[in-house]
Protein backbone atom coordinates (compact mmCIF):
# COMPACT_ATOMS: atom_id res chain seq x y z
CA UNK A 1 0.00 0.00 0.00
CA UNK A 2 1.18 3.52 -0.78
CA UNK A 3 2.07 5.36 2.43
CA UNK A 4 3.20 8.94 2.87
CA UNK A 5 5.68 9.76 5.62
CA UNK A 6 3.78 12.95 6.41
CA UNK A 7 3.62 16.59 5.40
CA UNK A 8 6.00 17.80 2.68
CA UNK A 9 5.01 21.47 2.92
CA UNK A 10 2.04 23.74 3.63
CA UNK A 11 1.26 26.75 1.46
CA UNK A 12 -0.75 29.75 2.65
CA UNK A 13 -1.86 33.13 1.31
CA UNK A 14 -0.85 36.42 2.95
CA UNK A 15 -0.77 40.11 2.07
CA UNK A 16 2.54 41.92 2.61
CA UNK A 17 5.69 39.92 1.77
CA UNK A 18 8.00 41.93 4.03
CA UNK A 19 5.72 41.48 7.04
CA UNK A 20 5.64 37.78 6.23
CA UNK A 21 9.44 37.54 6.11
CA UNK A 22 9.86 39.53 9.32
CA UNK A 23 7.49 37.31 11.29
CA UNK A 24 8.68 33.90 10.15
CA UNK A 25 12.40 34.69 10.30
CA UNK A 26 12.55 37.03 13.31
CA UNK A 27 9.75 35.75 15.56
CA UNK A 28 9.61 32.05 14.64
CA UNK A 29 13.31 31.93 13.69
CA UNK A 30 12.80 29.92 10.53
CA UNK A 31 15.15 30.34 7.60
CA UNK A 32 14.04 31.95 4.35
CA UNK A 33 15.20 29.13 2.08
CA UNK A 34 13.78 30.22 -1.27
CA UNK A 35 12.67 33.49 -2.78
CA UNK A 36 10.95 32.77 -6.07
CA UNK A 37 7.62 33.44 -7.77
CA UNK A 38 4.31 31.66 -8.10
CA UNK A 39 5.03 29.63 -11.23
CA UNK A 40 1.39 29.94 -12.33
CA UNK A 41 1.14 33.68 -11.49
CA UNK A 42 4.73 34.96 -11.66
CA UNK A 43 3.77 38.53 -10.78
CA UNK A 44 3.45 37.23 -7.18
CA UNK A 45 6.28 36.03 -4.92
CA UNK A 46 6.46 32.48 -3.59
CA UNK A 47 8.40 32.52 -0.32
CA UNK A 48 9.61 29.35 1.40
CA UNK A 49 10.68 29.04 5.06
CA UNK A 50 12.07 25.97 6.82
CA UNK A 51 15.04 24.52 8.65
CA UNK A 52 18.61 25.28 7.61
CA UNK A 53 18.55 22.86 4.66
CA UNK A 54 14.88 23.09 3.71
CA UNK A 55 14.13 19.45 4.42
CA UNK A 56 10.67 18.05 3.59
CA UNK A 57 8.48 18.22 6.65
CA UNK A 58 9.90 21.59 7.75
CA UNK A 59 8.78 23.95 4.98
CA UNK A 60 5.93 26.47 5.07
CA UNK A 61 5.44 28.58 1.96
CA UNK A 62 3.47 31.71 1.09
CA UNK A 63 1.90 33.53 -1.82
CA UNK A 64 1.92 37.23 -0.78
CA UNK A 65 -0.84 39.17 -2.59
CA UNK A 66 -0.78 42.75 -1.21
CA UNK A 67 -4.24 43.72 -2.51
CA UNK A 68 -6.03 40.43 -1.83
CA UNK A 69 -9.00 40.60 0.58
CA UNK A 70 -8.83 38.72 3.86
CA UNK A 71 -10.12 35.16 3.80
CA UNK A 72 -12.00 33.22 6.45
CA UNK A 73 -10.70 30.06 8.10
CA UNK A 74 -13.29 27.31 7.94
CA UNK A 75 -14.35 24.06 6.31
CA UNK A 76 -12.50 23.00 3.19
CA UNK A 77 -9.17 24.19 4.57
CA UNK A 78 -6.26 23.35 6.80
CA UNK A 79 -7.48 25.10 9.93
CA UNK A 80 -4.33 25.04 12.08
CA UNK A 81 -0.67 24.54 11.18
CA UNK A 82 1.42 23.07 14.00
CA UNK A 83 5.18 23.34 14.49
CA UNK A 84 7.16 20.86 16.59
CA UNK A 85 9.57 21.71 19.41
CA UNK A 86 11.33 19.55 21.97
CA UNK A 87 9.65 18.81 25.32
CA UNK A 88 10.24 21.49 27.92
CA UNK A 89 10.80 24.34 25.44
CA UNK A 90 7.33 25.91 25.42
CA UNK A 91 8.33 28.51 28.09
CA UNK A 92 10.98 29.80 25.67
CA UNK A 93 8.31 30.31 23.00
CA UNK A 94 5.83 31.82 25.43
CA UNK A 95 8.45 34.38 26.41
CA UNK A 96 9.30 35.02 22.77
CA UNK A 97 5.67 35.63 21.81
CA UNK A 98 5.20 37.87 24.86
CA UNK A 99 8.20 39.96 23.78
CA UNK A 100 6.59 40.39 20.36
CA UNK A 101 3.19 41.25 21.95
CA UNK A 102 1.51 38.22 20.39
CA UNK A 103 -1.41 36.75 22.30
CA UNK A 104 -1.59 32.97 22.67
CA UNK A 105 -3.66 30.30 24.37
CA UNK A 106 -2.63 27.01 25.97
CA UNK A 107 -3.96 23.74 24.56
CA UNK A 108 -3.52 20.12 25.63
CA UNK A 109 -4.61 17.44 23.17
CA UNK A 110 -3.73 13.74 23.21
CA UNK A 111 -1.40 14.51 26.16
CA UNK A 112 0.64 17.00 24.11
CA UNK A 113 1.06 20.62 25.20
CA UNK A 114 0.73 23.42 22.66
CA UNK A 115 0.35 27.15 22.43
CA UNK A 116 -1.93 28.55 19.72
CA UNK A 117 -1.65 32.00 18.17
CA UNK A 118 -2.05 33.85 14.87
CA UNK A 119 0.48 35.29 12.46
CA UNK A 120 0.11 38.92 11.26
CA UNK A 121 -2.36 37.86 8.53
CA UNK A 122 -4.53 35.78 10.86
CA UNK A 123 -3.20 32.34 9.95
CA UNK A 124 -3.78 29.98 12.90
CA UNK A 125 -0.55 28.42 14.18
CA UNK A 126 0.49 26.14 17.02
CA UNK A 127 3.81 25.29 18.62
CA UNK A 128 3.61 21.77 20.04
CA UNK A 129 5.96 19.89 22.33
CA UNK A 130 6.68 16.60 20.63
CA UNK A 131 8.69 13.70 22.04
CA UNK A 132 11.39 12.09 19.93
CA UNK A 133 12.94 15.34 18.69
CA UNK A 134 16.45 16.65 19.24
CA UNK A 135 16.73 17.78 22.84
CA UNK A 136 18.42 20.80 24.40
CA UNK A 137 17.50 23.14 21.54
CA UNK A 138 14.65 25.64 21.52
CA UNK A 139 14.27 25.90 17.75
CA UNK A 140 11.28 24.78 15.74
CA UNK A 141 12.39 21.48 14.22
CA UNK A 142 9.68 21.12 11.57
CA UNK A 143 5.97 20.43 11.46
CA UNK A 144 4.21 18.68 14.29
CA UNK A 145 1.25 18.29 11.96
CA UNK A 146 -1.97 20.05 11.02
CA UNK A 147 -5.65 20.20 11.90
CA UNK A 148 -8.03 19.76 8.97
CA UNK A 149 -11.38 21.55 8.90
CA UNK A 150 -13.31 19.26 6.57
CA UNK A 151 -16.81 19.73 5.20
CA UNK A 152 -17.09 15.91 5.24
CA UNK A 153 -14.83 14.58 8.01
CA UNK A 154 -15.58 10.92 7.31
CA UNK A 155 -14.67 11.31 3.64
CA UNK A 156 -11.44 13.10 4.54
CA UNK A 157 -10.63 10.32 7.00
CA UNK A 158 -11.06 7.78 4.19
CA UNK A 159 -8.51 9.61 2.04
CA UNK A 160 -5.98 9.79 4.88
CA UNK A 161 -6.31 6.07 5.54
CA UNK A 162 -7.02 4.50 2.16
CA UNK A 163 -5.14 6.81 -0.21
CA UNK A 164 -2.31 8.24 1.90
CA UNK A 165 -1.82 5.18 4.11
CA UNK A 166 -2.10 6.84 7.51
CA UNK A 167 -3.27 5.07 10.64
CA UNK A 168 -6.16 6.28 12.79
CA UNK A 169 -4.78 6.24 16.34
CA UNK A 170 -7.69 7.63 18.36
CA UNK A 171 -10.32 10.22 19.09
CA UNK A 172 -10.35 12.87 21.80
CA UNK A 173 -13.44 15.03 22.02
CA UNK A 174 -14.11 16.61 18.65
CA UNK A 175 -10.75 15.56 17.15
CA UNK A 176 -9.90 12.38 15.25
CA UNK A 177 -6.14 11.72 15.05
CA UNK A 178 -4.13 10.05 12.31
CA UNK A 179 -0.46 9.18 12.15
CA UNK A 180 1.86 8.81 9.17
CA UNK A 181 5.07 6.80 9.36
CA UNK A 182 7.57 9.69 9.38
CA UNK A 183 9.02 11.62 12.33
CA UNK A 184 8.03 15.16 11.27
CA UNK A 185 4.63 16.38 10.11
CA UNK A 186 3.25 12.94 10.85
CA UNK A 187 0.27 13.78 13.08
CA UNK A 188 -2.96 14.96 11.45
CA UNK A 189 -6.14 15.83 13.33
CA UNK A 190 -9.56 16.15 11.75
CA UNK A 191 -11.99 18.44 13.58
CA UNK A 192 -15.30 16.59 13.67
CA UNK A 193 -17.55 19.42 14.87
CA UNK A 194 -18.98 21.78 12.24
CA UNK A 195 -17.49 25.20 11.63
CA UNK A 196 -18.16 28.04 9.19
CA UNK A 197 -17.45 27.56 5.50
CA UNK A 198 -13.93 28.66 4.66
CA UNK A 199 -13.33 31.50 2.23
CA UNK A 200 -10.04 31.71 0.34
CA UNK A 201 -7.99 34.85 0.89
CA UNK A 202 -5.17 36.30 2.93
CA UNK A 203 -4.70 34.49 6.22
CA UNK A 204 -5.82 31.08 4.98
CA UNK A 205 -4.04 27.92 3.84
CA UNK A 206 -4.08 27.31 0.09
CA UNK A 207 -3.07 23.63 0.18
CA UNK A 208 -1.26 20.95 2.15
CA UNK A 209 1.33 18.76 0.41
CA UNK A 210 2.15 15.18 1.36
CA UNK A 211 5.50 13.50 0.83
CA UNK A 212 6.19 11.09 -2.00
CA UNK A 213 9.55 9.39 -1.61
CA UNK A 214 10.48 9.30 -5.29
CA UNK A 215 9.16 9.61 -8.83
CA UNK A 216 8.05 5.98 -8.96
CA UNK A 217 5.87 6.37 -5.88
CA UNK A 218 4.60 9.71 -7.16
CA UNK A 219 3.47 8.17 -10.46
CA UNK A 220 1.83 5.29 -8.59
CA UNK A 221 -0.22 7.79 -6.59
CA UNK A 222 -1.26 9.55 -9.78
CA UNK A 223 -2.50 6.24 -11.17
CA UNK A 224 -4.32 5.38 -7.93
CA UNK A 225 -6.01 8.78 -7.71
CA UNK A 226 -7.08 8.55 -11.33
CA UNK A 227 -8.52 5.07 -10.80
CA UNK A 228 -10.40 6.24 -7.69
CA UNK A 229 -11.77 9.23 -9.67
CA UNK A 230 -10.17 11.98 -7.61
CA UNK A 231 -9.20 13.61 -10.93
CA UNK A 232 -5.62 14.64 -10.11
CA UNK A 233 -3.81 17.23 -12.17
CA UNK A 234 -1.00 16.19 -14.45
CA UNK A 235 2.39 15.87 -12.76
CA UNK A 236 3.93 19.35 -12.72
CA UNK A 237 7.55 20.42 -12.44
CA UNK A 238 7.93 22.84 -9.52
CA UNK A 239 11.72 22.93 -9.93
CA UNK A 240 12.34 21.82 -6.32
CA UNK A 241 9.91 18.88 -6.47
CA UNK A 242 7.38 17.27 -8.77
CA UNK A 243 3.77 17.97 -7.81
CA UNK A 244 0.25 16.79 -8.46
CA UNK A 245 -2.92 18.23 -6.96
CA UNK A 246 -6.40 16.98 -6.17
CA UNK A 247 -9.33 18.05 -4.02
CA UNK A 248 -10.58 15.54 -1.50
CA UNK A 249 -14.31 15.25 -0.77
CA UNK A 250 -14.12 17.46 2.31
CA UNK A 251 -13.09 20.37 0.07
CA UNK A 252 -9.42 20.58 1.08
CA UNK A 253 -6.81 21.01 -1.63
CA UNK A 254 -4.22 18.23 -1.36
CA UNK A 255 -0.88 17.96 -3.14
CA UNK A 256 1.60 15.12 -3.44
CA UNK A 257 5.20 16.34 -3.74
CA UNK A 258 8.43 14.43 -4.26
CA UNK A 259 11.25 14.75 -1.73
CA UNK A 260 13.79 15.45 -4.46
CA UNK A 261 15.52 17.30 -6.00
CA UNK A 262 15.22 19.76 -3.10
CA UNK A 263 16.02 23.43 -2.61
CA UNK A 264 19.76 23.23 -3.28
CA UNK A 265 19.16 22.43 -6.94
CA UNK A 266 19.73 26.08 -7.94
CA UNK A 267 21.49 27.60 -4.89
CA UNK A 268 24.19 26.49 -2.51
CA UNK A 269 22.93 25.60 0.97
CA UNK A 270 24.88 28.49 2.50
CA UNK A 271 23.14 31.02 0.25
CA UNK A 272 19.55 29.74 0.23
CA UNK A 273 16.94 32.50 0.00
CA UNK A 274 19.33 35.34 -0.77
CA UNK A 275 18.48 35.90 -4.45
CA UNK A 276 15.34 35.84 -6.55
CA UNK A 277 15.44 32.41 -8.16
CA UNK A 278 13.44 31.73 -11.30
CA UNK A 279 12.81 28.53 -13.21
CA UNK A 280 14.48 28.32 -16.58
CA UNK A 281 11.27 29.07 -18.46
CA UNK A 282 10.89 32.42 -16.65
CA UNK A 283 14.48 33.67 -16.90
CA UNK A 284 13.64 35.72 -19.98
CA UNK A 285 11.23 37.74 -17.78
CA UNK A 286 13.71 38.39 -14.95
CA UNK A 287 14.13 42.10 -15.68
CA UNK A 288 10.39 42.67 -15.84
CA UNK A 289 9.70 40.69 -12.65
CA UNK A 290 12.50 42.28 -10.61
CA UNK A 291 11.11 45.68 -11.59
CA UNK A 292 7.48 44.96 -10.71
CA UNK A 293 7.74 42.70 -7.65
CA UNK A 294 7.81 44.53 -4.26
CA UNK A 295 11.29 45.31 -2.98
CA UNK A 296 12.28 43.19 0.01
CA UNK A 297 14.72 43.95 2.79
Amino acid sequence: MLKTTGIHHITAIVNDPQTNINFYTHVLQLRLIKKTVNFDRPEVYHLYFGNETGDPGTVITFFPWPSLPKGRIGTGQVGVTSFAVAPGTLPYWENRLNQSHIDFTHITRFNEKSIQFSDPDGLLLEITERSGLKENINAIQGFAGATLFSAKPNKTAEVLEEILGMECIGQEGEYLRFKARGHLGQIIDIKLSPTVRGLAGAGTVHHIAWRAEDLKQHKSWHERLTTEEYFPTEILDRNYFKALYFQEDGGIQFELATDSPGFAVDEEIAHLGQKLMLPQWLENRRGELEKTLPKLG
